[in-house]
């Protein structure tokens, strides 16, 4: 408790850096908004010039699948484990035309001898990539499309799951109904479109810069939808942040100094957060990640930069135009409505907080049951030509034809390795060797007898790789990589969760100057992000709820969701704690009890936290729109996380634990706060009450 008195006794707090550039930028709007322009059409000229193409490996390092990748890309340059699957029923015949022409297209090798199943109805020919799967041209997947409708063909593979997806803007979605939810929370036409034009000057220069990164580091092409919707959340929560406070200063610039100098530093605190819970995706070791991360990151950074710059200039060329072209009916609200609940919580607040943490744990059970993996074409819709091809390979070649092993042996070796395959009680059957043009490597595809999916797939592979089958012998494939995935996410996911909360701890630490504060932030977020896991397990599992989706059949998660999940949800749970908190402390600090200081930030915050929730959740809920099944569990998890870390964490346990704790709530050890820097980033002057 020692710094309680010292703290609470300050009288005033110097101008900070942050008053003065928002003094700045609104003085001298012209010449920042012109620099934005400027940046942002230079951005675009760099990466028309300079940008490279999407792809990612997805093979985890160290691992027997990398293994195996990386000696068939060395010692068979024209053959892939991936492949494009083409299936046909005997009855009409080998579509002989097809697979000439195909084999012709770009990213595509020459299709294998077909081979028949053993009730003789159904045959398969695999064409091989020559590059991974995201760096096939789409052109080629819509090719293929159209020659396989005509030649009465299914086709399967993950380049044509790709090509059957038919594009869908989930941004410009999210962006209309945010801008509904902005002119009810704003009231005004001009004040609504202030964020908007902030958030579309961020996804321009923020996507512009992500087509540059994947010129010097593999990124994933879904990176950039990520990317796109957190950069667009966050960036128009920021920028309803300031706005805000803005307006309930007064307008002009004395208003604006005062709104960067507070909800600014909250925008700062927040978006480095997000930031460090990005960066925590390193430690994953998986480098597809990398790039993801990045993408998100310059997204968050950009509109960050831009709240505490742009957003001053376009309020300095709004200025009384602001409250111009109002809403209709709409009432303003001074936030009584929140003061009473905040009241109502904090006068039985046991009764709450057990309440809140009852429903926080009720959403978290399914997790118990989430299932990791990367799905297949049988989790695909039943028209497609994908599932089509899954379903025909099932039922006449067995559950295991749709994820062979590829097993890469000496050729010298490879007879005694087919041998010992056969003699698996697990396979179900196994191709003759192939064997490479420098004859020293032979690879053999292995048929388990069970799915991909299941359990004892992935035991046979365990067994395989005993020993038993040599040395030299490497397993991969894409059931092999999943497996390697996801054993590798389970290994590292206590470092990454351990860095990520560690490194947010520290900066809530110097943000707000109190153990207990950041401590107890770390654990509600936990509590957020647990039951976001819990309704994405939930959908997974298929049924009635992940029919709501488009999700009809039980479905693995990809092992990368938890982990963007939790680096995402973290940092944006932060985002709403900051909001509150720093209310809450500035009230503190002016002389008001705990109580008193919770009652009011509760008031001022809980409209423009509920504003920018709601925003966040229609713009990562618009995902769900998206074909792609781990889009919509990313997009779903995050806007779960978001309504329940603003509703039931924000209303409810937030004040309910600060009442219980009192005047405990800021505490911090002398030998602590002398070791902790003290940051420039204050609030303007404050009085005691």
């Amino acid at each position: 408790m020692s710094m309680l008195a010292s703290e609470r006794d300050q009288t005033t707090v110097p101008v900070s850096r942050l008053a003065r550039l928002g003094g700045i930028a609104f003085r001298r709007r012209r010449l920042v908004l012109g620099a934005w322009v400027g940046a942002l059409v230079a951005a675009f000229a760099l990466a028309a010039s300079f940008g490279g193409t999407f792809s990612a490996d997805y093979n985890t390092p160290g691992s027997d699948s990398k293994a195996a990748a990386d000696a068939l890309a060395e010692r068979f340059p024209a053959t892939s484990p991936d492949t494009i699957d083409v299936v046909w029923r005997t009855a009409d015949g080998t579509p002989t035309a097809f697979l000439r022409e195909a084999s012709s297209l770009p990213g595509l090798a020459a299709a294998s001898e077909p081979q028949v199943s053993p009730d003789g109805a159904v045959a398969v020919a695999r064409i091989p990539l020559t590059m991974l799967p995201d760096e096939v041209p789409r052109a080629t997947g819509e090719r293929l499309l159209e020659l396989g409708g005509a030649a009465n063909v299914e086709l399967g593979g993950s380049v044509i799951q790709q090509a059957q997806q038919g594009p869908i803007s989930s941004e410009i979605i999210g962006l209309s109904v945010a801008f509904l939810i902005l002119l009810i929370a704003l009231g005004t036409v001009v004040a609504a479109g202030l964020p908007l034009i902030l958030a579309l000057f961020g996804l321009g220069i923020a996507s512009a810069l992500i087509i540059l990164l994947a010129a010097v580091l593999p990124t994933p092409d879904w990176s950039s939808t990520v990317a796109a919707m957190l950069g667009i959340g966050v960036g128009i929560d920021y920028a309803l942040l300031i706005l805000t406070r803005y307006r309930a200063a007064g307008g002009g610039e004395v208003a604006i100094r005062e709104a960067v100098a507070t909800a600014g530093r909250s925008v700062l605190i927040a978006g480095l957060t997000v930031v460090i819970s990005l960066l925590g995706l390193f430690a994953m070791g998986l480098t597809y990640l990398y790039g993801v991360a990045l993408a998100a990151i310059i997204a968050v950074l950009v509109v960050m930069v831009a709240s505490i710059t742009l957003l001053p200039a376009l309020l300095g060329f709004a200025g009384p135009r602001i409250e111009r072209l109002k809403l209709p009916g709409r009432r303003s609200s001074n936030g009584a409505l929140a003061g009473r609940w905040s009241q109502a919580v904090q006068r039985r607040p046991w009764t709450a907080a057990i309440a809140g943490a009852l429903v926080l744990l009720a959403l978290a059970s399914p997790v118990t049951g989430l299932r990791l993996g990367f799905p297949d074409a049988g989790n695909d819709r039943a028209e497609t030509t994908t599932r089509q091809a899954f379903d025909l390979m099932t039922a006449h070649f067995g559950a295991g034809s749709n994820g062979p092993f590829v097993v890469v042996a000496p050729t010298a070796a490879a007879a005694g390795v087919a041998a010992t395959l056969q003699g698996e009680a697990g396979i179900a059957s196994v191709a003759p060797p192939q064997v490479n043009p420098a004859g020293d490597t032979a690879l053999i595809l292995a048929n388990p007898k069970t799915s991909p999916e299941a359990q004892a797939t992935e035991d046979l592979l365990a067994q395989l790789r005993d020993g038993r089958l040599g040395e030299d012998v490497v397993i991969g494939g894409r059931t092999a990589q999943a497996v390697d995935q996801a054993q590798t996410t389970a290994a590292r996911l206590p470092l990454f969760i351990g860095g990520v909360v560690g490194l947010s701890l520290l900066l809530l630490l110097v943000a707000f100057r109190s153990v207990t504060v950041a401590l107890k932030a770390a654990a509600l977020n936990l509590f957020s992000v647990a039951a976001a896991y819990g309704v994405v397990a939930l959908l997974a599992q298929g049924g009635f709820f992940g029919q709501l989706v488009g999700i009809d059949t039980a479905t693995p998660v990809p092992p990368f969701i938890p982990v963007i999940m939790f680096a995402t949800l973290f940092g944006l749970s932060m985002d709403y704690e900051v909001f509150l908190l720093s209310r809450v402390r500035e009230a503190w600090l002016g002389g008001r009890s705990t109580s008193g200081a919770v009652t009011e930030g509760l008031t001022r915050t809980a409209g423009v936290i509920s504003a920018a929730a709601a925003i966040m959740v229609v713009v990562f809920g618009a995902l769900a729109l998206s074909p792609e099944v781990f889009l919509k569990l990313i997009g779903i998890g995050l806007a779960t996380a978001v309504l329940v870390d603003a509703t039931i964490v924000r209303l409810v346990m937030v004040p309910a634990v600060m009442q219980l704790l009192g005047e405990r709530n800021w505490w911090m050890p002398r030998w602590l706060d002398r070791l902790v820097p003290h940051t420039e980033l204050e609030a303007p002057a404050l009085s005691r009450a």
